[in-house]
């Protein structure tokens, strides 16, 4: 459960929140959403995959592990990666919008939400802390792309550049394991669309994150290593 409050320097003036990661904190899970103007950073250490809704509709993440509930760039404290998507970077704020003016919120029951101990939000009255800064930096980032997001989708949609995958893998223990329930970019639809369709796909800025996609796909081979080291340490 989930108490998202709007975030004052009244009521939360002493508010604390924790910034170490580990599965404590909600960390150790298999992927996180992410935005097409993240996913320059995120190729180069997750898997960008799609997960189609109930409603037909397809959602961009960012895949840290081969399992439910495993996160194989998570070692104790340390996530072992130099860039942390944006959806986990922003716990536990959120943003709500009043008008047509997006606003901080804070989920009181997160985990990583205490008193006494962890970073500042407010470093005086009305002044927000350096660590709250950069948390609103992240959130308005975060609400940009999300706002960017079903453009992006609906031109691959349009295109039919999306096709569901299985990924059979066989780990160094002899396990056979199985990904499925993800999709990603056609390459070879893609290269075969006209020099009009790729303009204005770049035109849109669709272009770049699609490449970036596929890029990231090679991002699998490191997930399959990271769950073999993990498998032969016993974990």
């Amino acid at each position: 459960m989930s108490n998202p409050v709007l975030l004052n320097h009244v009521e939360h003036r002493d508010l604390r929140v924790d910034a170490r990661r580990g599965a404590a904190f909600g960390d150790d899970v298999m992927y996180a959403p992410a935005v097409p103007a993240e996913f320059r950073s995120l190729q180069a250490h997750y898997p960008i995959v799609f997960q189609r809704d109930a409603a037909g509709g397809f959602h961009p993440l960012a895949l840290f592990g081969l399992r439910q509930g495993e996160n194989l760039f998570l070692d104790g404290e340390r996530w072992d990666a130099t860039y942390i998507p944006l959806a986990i970077e922003r716990q536990p704020f959120l943003i709500g919008v009043s008008g047509a003016e997006p606003m901080v919120h804070v989920d009181l029951d997160h985990p990583r939400v205490r008193a006494g101990t962890g970073e500042a939000l407010f470093q005086g009255p009305g002044i927000a802390s350096e660590f709250l800064e950069r948390a609103r930096t992240t959130l308005l980032m975060l609400h940009d792309g999300i706002l960017a997001t079903p453009a992006f989708v609906d031109a691959l949609q349009r295109h039919q550049l999306l096709e569901s995958f299985v990924l059979d893998i066989r780990l160094d223990d002899g396990s056979d394991n199985r990904l499925a329930g993800f999709h990603t970019i056609d390459e070879r639809r893609l290269q075969a669309l006209d020099g009009s369709a790729l303009e204005q796909l770049s035109r849109d800025g669709h272009l770049l994150p699609a490449y970036m996609v596929l890029a990231s796909l090679s991002r699998f081979r490191d997930l399959i290593e990271r769950m073999n080291r993990r498998r032969a340490a016993g974990r």
